[in-house]
């Protein structure tokens, strides 16, 4: 029995050891590790105090590696930070002029008329669901007409899909959101979100994570964070504008502002560098 306490004094030491953060990453150590290259990144400046460092990407890309206090929170650090992102940005030439006032709905002339579309809207509330309890493990297709205009919904395995005459769809499952009307789409997918509206897109990831060397830990204290603005005609010059963060949660966080204004061809390789970013963040946040 005594030769099992040695061993299980090491498993211990062995166990704390895989349990705790490193020391040496920029957040603990309050100087950022900024290689001469990264990928396909290269360095061309670097702040004493080793707080920020600027890379260069042969297509015209900048990234500005940081260290980013948490102030108010993890959520409003990074808001503040995607908003200042979006106003260099700029919004769209087209949407900068000022919006016509919207139109309001039509009326019904009559409560003849005001009667007949509420007792249309229930019919096919009343069919839609009718039609749903019957596909619980069968594909089917159900017309219902309402308002005048044809919707067509489809329940499968594959999950929810309804589409009319003016190209919208909305499927709401555990863990999946989807809305899109036209070229304007709103999708959920797990920590991903998207917003496209045609002219310009958003995507937005964040992520709860354990810290490097915290692998056996209960609590995820660290967090990975991604944020894309993108857009061929923003006013600000840009293409594309974002973020790459990883850390603790309760900071410093080492933070990648990416921002690139090269033509819209080329600005779509610069979603390559985006590894090469995200590997010279989690180097540094340890997340």
């Amino acid at each position: 029995m005594k030769f099992l306490l040695p061993i299980a004094a090491s498993t211990l030491a062995l166990t704390a050891g895989a349990c705790a953060a490193p020391t040496n990453i920029a957040v603990a150590t309050g100087r950022l590790d900024c290689p001469m290259n990264a990928g396909e990144l290269t360095r061309i400046s670097a702040a004493t105090d080793g707080k920020t460092c600027l890379y260069h990407e042969a297509d015209g890309a900048e990234v500005t590696l940081k260290l980013v206090p948490v102030t108010g929170g993890v959520d409003a650090t990074l808001t503040a930070i995607e908003d200042q992102l979006k106003s260099e940005a700029g919004a769209p030439a087209e949407a900068a002029e000022a919006p016509e006032p919207p139109v309001p709905p039509a009326t019904p002339g009559t409560p003849v008329e005001a009667k007949a579309q509420a007792n249309a809207a229930q019919s096919a509330a009343e069919a839609a669901k009718v039609s749903a309890d019957a596909a619980q493990d069968a594909a089917i297709d159900a017309k219902v007409e309402a308002k005048g205009a044809e919707i067509k919904a489809k329940l499968d395995a594959h999950g929810v899909r309804i589409s009319d005459d003016n190209e919208t769809t909305h499927v709401n499952l555990p863990g999946i959101h989807i809305s899109a009307d036209g070229d304007k789409a709103d999708v959920r997918v797990g920590p991903i979100h998207v917003n496209a509206n045609g002219e310009t897109a958003i995507i937005k990831m964040t992520k709860d994570v354990r810290m490097r060397g915290e692998a056996l830990s209960m609590q995820k204290r660290g967090l990975r964070a991604t944020f894309i603005y993108a857009g061929d005609a923003l006013t600000g010059g840009y293409k594309f504008v974002g973020y790459e963060a990883s850390g603790p949660k309760t900071g410093p966080l080492a933070v990648a502002i990416v921002k690139a204004k090269a033509d819209a061809d080329a600005a779509k390789d610069h979603s390559d560098i985006y590894d090469d970013v995200k590997k010279l963040v989690r180097r540094n946040g340890g997340a």
